[in-house]
């Protein structure tokens, strides 16, 4: 794991680059006062939302995070690594991830107690699993196409137990778009997972009430809803071209429900 530094409460491992994003209160530009904590415009500063003590979970999370993630200010890892004490929370930057380079992540993935958060059609429901085992819960935080890349070139990956949370809410991130109606932001995906593994529902509310005040200042403040683009799609508002795995998504999404329907 390459260089050490400290991001909102967490341990945070850099490994290379960064990235520009859209936001209505650009920290590069706005002269406004900062928060320390979560770097935010003090007029939209989210920390006063965070639990008042960080919340003790025997679940420890290793987020691999797409370098490009890194200078968007709208990200949702910081609000994750201010719930949870320090060692329950790392954050490892980059797109590749060598034994050589990451020989403590290894150890990690090298672990029985190890799960993967990737859906797909040989991941098991997280509500599935043992709750009296202190898990290691991998995520990959970027865009969809962006983890989709990391998990493609990394081995490592592959070999893990995936799991898939089955979200009975939708997601309170309205100000980035997601791909499906029934897609969650990092944070929200492994707040689900805890409360599914560690069997406690409060979790989910706690870990993402900073996000909602933080999508209702942006909302106040100029910024948009952002329909998914499976919405866009079935509403005729999608103009670019599809690719075959969301063609193949959408008509067993439309067997399912014409099935539904039938009975």
């Amino acid at each position: 794991m390459a260089s050490v530094s400290q991001e909102g409460g967490g341990d945070t491992l850099d490994a290379i680059g960064l990235f520009g994003s859209l936001d209505i209160f650009d920290e590069g530009l706005c002269k406004r006062s900062l928060c320390e904590k979560c770097k935010r415009p003090i007029a939209v500063c989210w920390c006063s939302y965070l639990p008042c003590e960080p919340i003790q979970i025997q679940t420890t999370l290793y987020i691999l995070q797409h370098p490009f993630e890194e200078s968007r200010s709208l990200r949702t890892v910081p609000i994750l690594q201010n719930c949870v004490p320090k060692e329950n929370c790392h954050v490892i930057r980059g797109k590749r991830f060598a034994f050589s380079k990451y020989p403590q992540l290894m150890t990690v993935l090298e672990s029985p107690n190890t799960l993967l958060l990737y859906p797909g059609d040989d991941a098991i429901d997280v509500s599935e699993l043992p709750t009296d085992v202190a898990y290691n819960l991998v995520l990959l935080d970027g865009t969809w196409s962006q983890a989709r890349g990391i998990f493609a070139q990394n081995n490592c990956l592959k070999s893990l137990k995936k799991v898939q949370v089955q979200p009975n809410k939708k997601s309170k991130y309205v100000i980035r778009t997601q791909p499906y109606d029934s897609a969650l932001s990092t944070l929200e995906a492994a707040a689900a997972a805890i409360a599914s593994l560690e069997r406690r529902e409060d979790v989910y509310e706690v870990f993402t009430h900073p996000l909602q005040a933080l999508c209702d200042f942006q909302l106040q403040h100029g910024a948009v809803k952002h329909q998914s683009r499976e919405f866009k799609i079935e509403n005729g508002l999608w103009t670019k071209p599809l690719r075959r795995s969301v063609q193949r998504r959408l008509a067993e999404k439309r067997a399912q429900e014409q099935g539904k329907s039938s009975t």
